[in-house]
């Protein structure tokens, strides 16, 4: 068994808690803020994360017309070749408390604890019926990069896309199910405080890959980076 230690806890300035926005009728300003507070970003991440959203071509999204999971290639291949599929990568970084199945080289996690960032909730992940209970996301859903430029792609370059670990984050199914293929205009996580560092990860990974956005997925990316709170260098 292999166990992982929390995070540390990260203290942040009080004034950028004071001067956040508010977030949404009915919802204390400080309310989220605490909650943001609880995935502080830096000063340079947030800079970089908005010369990389100025940097974006903004266009209309293209036809799904062809899509398709095959497009862009075998589920969970493992294209890093370290023995291991991409899925059983994900889930031992994301996951605390794993144990992995003998024999395997250490490659497939039986069971594990989820912090879930899209709902704040704790999900125990059991390889076997109820394995769904935690779902592997891609923040950049592989619908909407086929529908802002994979499209015209060759087809390794969206296989790599789709085993990144930079686009991809082990949580909570059902809240993966209600996403679907959305994007930051019509889908956002509901746990307020993870979606600073939700749409800065977006970000990295189209600008990575020279995806586009639409004007509405612009105008709300930019909207939760107005809403970050800053971590004080200690």
């Amino acid at each position: 068994m292999t166990r992982r230690p929390a995070p540390r806890r990260v203290v942040v300035w009080t004034a950028v808690l004071l001067v956040c926005g508010g977030f949404g009728a009915g919802v204390p300003v400080w309310t989220d803020a605490r909650s943001a507070a609880r995935y502080p970003v830096t000063a340079e991440d947030l800079a970089a994360a908005r010369a990389a959203l100025g940097a974006l071509a903004v266009r209309p999204a293209s036809s799904s017309s062809g899509y398709s999971r095959e497009q862009f290639g075998q589920a969970w291949a493992d294209v890093d070749r370290n023995g291991c599929d991409t899925r059983n990568d994900v889930l031992r970084r994301d996951l605390t408390d794993v144990t992995l199945k003998p024999g395997t080289s250490d490659c497939v996690v039986l069971s594990g604890t989820l912090a879930d960032p899209y709902t704040g909730s704790v999900v125990r992940f059991e390889r076997g019926a109820g394995s769904t209970a935690v779902q592997i996301d891609h923040l950049v859903a592989l619908s909407d990069a086929w529908r802002t430029g994979a499209q015209f792609w060759p087809a390794s370059r969206r296989e790599q896309l789709a085993n990144d670990p930079a686009n991809l984050l082990a949580v909570d199914g059902r809240t993966n199910q209600d996403k679907g293929d959305g994007d930051a205009a019509t889908w956002l996580p509901p746990e307020h405080g993870y979606r600073c560092v939700y749409v800065m990860r977006q970000v990295r990974v189209k600008a990575a890959y020279g995806l586009w956005v639409t004007a509405a997925e612009r105008d709300a990316i930019d909207h939760q980076l107005d809403r970050c709170v800053v971590a004080r260098r200690s």
